[in-house]
């Protein structure tokens, strides 16, 4: 057998040997994934909350989930839709957008919970009900927020309730700004509420729910593969057996994680809601 390399084929050895190093580097870089939260609070207690739990996620499932967020929704949503994040923790209504508008698929979800809108007020403010909010100073986080925002605003706008409504940075800062006084009531989630300081929650009371949906979504950008995805969700699912995935679940107020499918999806689709088209549609 003639083992001596021929002339025509020492370049195709030369090529294969020059990739050999990128090729060890591409299968290395898809062991690390960014995984976007939504800015629903501050970075700093985001951080706080899901960064452990990420780094038990990576433990279990063989592959470096690396905390990411935006310093805003509005932020976060362009971020989404460039499709930066590898996976991603988003509401309702930013998984129709930018599932249709950068492919992202849902693969779980919060374990049995409905998303419902709340309206928060000060503790002793002598508000009951939505129509005393009548051209008052409502805060929401932003424009597209679905529970906290979208949904409060289009309960005032069937009753026919008018209000101002100012945006600011995050669910957080909704809280803060009614229990100081700045704002007369303010929309967030329940989830949101649970895990908020415990000074700023007991000085908040709920003044009303908004009619319950499939909640946030968490999903994955069509570049990550199935596998990949697949060990990613059993780790997910397996946090609720145990102590330590328990533990970890109780800062976000998640009883567990699920697995999901686009459907479930639906009811979102058909409120029709228009406010993110520049990104696209279905």
């Amino acid at each position: 057998m003639n083992k001596t390399i021929s002339k025509s084929a020492l370049p195709l050895l030369l090529a294969w040997l020059m990739a050999c190093p990128f090729q060890v580097q591409a299968q290395e870089t898809k062991k690390t994934l960014g995984f976007g939260v939504v800015p629903q609070q501050a970075a700093s207690r985001l951080a706080e909350d899901w960064a452990p739990l990420l780094a038990e996620l990576s433990r279990r499932s063989g592959f470096a989930l690396v905390f990411r967020t935006a310093p805003s929704i509005p932020v976060f949503e362009e971020r989404l839709g460039r499709g930066e994040y590898d996976l991603a923790y988003m509401n309702p209504y930013h998984y129709v957008v930018f599932h249709a508008a950068a492919g992202y698929r849902v693969f779980a979800k919060e374990q049995d919970r409905k998303l419902k809108g709340i309206l928060v007020v000060k503790k002793e403010s002598p508000y009951r009900t939505l129509a005393d909010l009548a051209g008052k100073n409502v805060a929401f986080p932003a424009p597209a927020a679905f529970a906290a925002s979208i949904l409060p605003q289009s309960e005032f706008g069937r009753l026919g309730i008018p209000i101002i409504a100012r945006f600011v940075a995050s669910h957080d800062s909704v809280y803060r700004a009614v229990a100081s006084g700045l704002q007369e009531a303010g929309g967030g989630i329940q989830r949101s509420l649970e895990t908020t300081p415990a000074e700023i929650r007991n000085a908040l009371r709920v003044l009303a729910e908004t009619p319950a949906y499939t909640p946030h979504a968490f999903a994955a950008h069509p570049r990550v593969p199935p596998e990949v995805l697949a060990k990613v969700l059993e780790a997910m699912q397996s946090l609720s057996g145990d102590q330590t995935g328990q533990g970890l679940l109780a800062p976000l107020a998640f009883k567990g994680i699920a697995s999901a499918q686009d459907r479930e999806w639906n009811d979102i689709r058909a409120l029709d809601i228009k406010l993110l088209e520049r990104y696209g549609k279905e």
